[in-house]
């Protein structure tokens, strides 16, 4: 097992742990607002690198109805260069100990590939582990989520943020996707970790090209196979600036719309929660389509 940071910053005073049976209450879609402790990620309006702007863009988010909040300090966008554990640890831990103590109730999942930035969160306070490597990246992940007992994404991707859109290729990209589902699950079963910890998310715009992204968004109902809340993530994405424009590529701060519709798309084939950059926005969408729905 890794040696684990000594770091500066201590852990936060023992607070009420945050209630995640939302997770399993398909009678409403959950919401994941984006929090980036990142100079690099792909959206600008998502970075926060202090506390006090930390805190303004949470304040907005739980303003909004948000379920939780996905804090990352590596950021995941093609072509990023991977950081060190230290480095993001040193900028997620005085943001996540701040939202810990502004919200304690606020469930606060952690963006991370590493042991040792999951395992130093959790005892920050975060709730939940989203790991986009599905546990793959480092060895001793599956022991910190097993020892924990938290809840943890799973996403599939192929490569890594570094290389993952460099000409993706599939020969049937969702049951591909399905057949790494059923890996991982039995690699997670072998680890000690309870199915009912397990969030799937088939990572969108990892390692995939639009085609790819939309065969995906168009068979979400396969997914429900597997028993798992499906969780999916849109928003602002690139092929959302591709279809959103004859023109060329919209850029990000073009993409609320195109986000929304797929957004709602993937909620009516199954998806139960939604990582979004616009929370306000996205539950005003998701009260229309949830009326539409129980309309009589």
């Amino acid at each position: 097992m890794t040696k684990s940071i000594p770091l500066s910053v201590m852990a936060a005073e023992p607070s009420p742990a945050p209630d995640l049976s939302f997770l399993a209450d398909h009678r409403r879609t959950w919401v994941m607002g984006v929090l980036n402790a990142t100079p690099d990620s792909f959206y600008a309006d998502s970075r926060r690198r202090t506390p006090d702007s930390s805190l303004a863009l949470a304040g907005d988010m739980v303003a909004a109805d948000v379920d939780l909040v996905d804090l990352g300090g590596e950021s995941t966008r093609p072509g990023a260069d991977a950081v060190s554990a230290a480095q993001e640890l040193e900028r997620i831990l005085p943001i996540l100990d701040v939202l810990r103590q502004r919200w304690p109730h606020l469930p606060i999942s952690i963006d991370t590939q590493k042991s040792d930035v999951a395992r130093q969160a959790i005892a920050h306070g975060a709730a939940i582990i989203n790991d986009i490597s599905a546990l793959r990246r480092d060895p001793d992940m599956a022991a910190v989520v097993a020892e924990a007992k938290c809840p943890v994404v799973l996403m599939h991707m192929q490569g890594s943020p570094k290389t993952m859109q460099q000409e993706p290729r599939y020969n049937n990209v969702v049951d591909e996707v399905k057949r790494f589902f059923d890996e991982r699950l039995a690699f997670a079963a072998t680890h000690h970790i309870a199915e009912n910890q397990i969030i799937l998310d088939p990572g969108i715009g990892f390692g995939k090209t639009s085609e790819h992204n939309l065969k995906l968004l168009k068979s979400l109902k396969e997914f429900q196979s597997f028993g798992r809340p499906i969780l999916i993530g849109v928003s602002r994405k690139s092929f959302i600036g591709r279809l959103g424009s004859a023109e060329g590529m919209l850029p990000p701060e073009e993409r609320l719309e195109g986000s929304l519709a797929a957004a709602l798309w993937a909620v009516q084939e199954g998806a139960c929660g939604l990582r979004v950059h616009d929370v306000r926005a996205t539950r005003r969408a998701l009260a229309i389509w949830d009326g539409i729905r129980k309309s009589s």
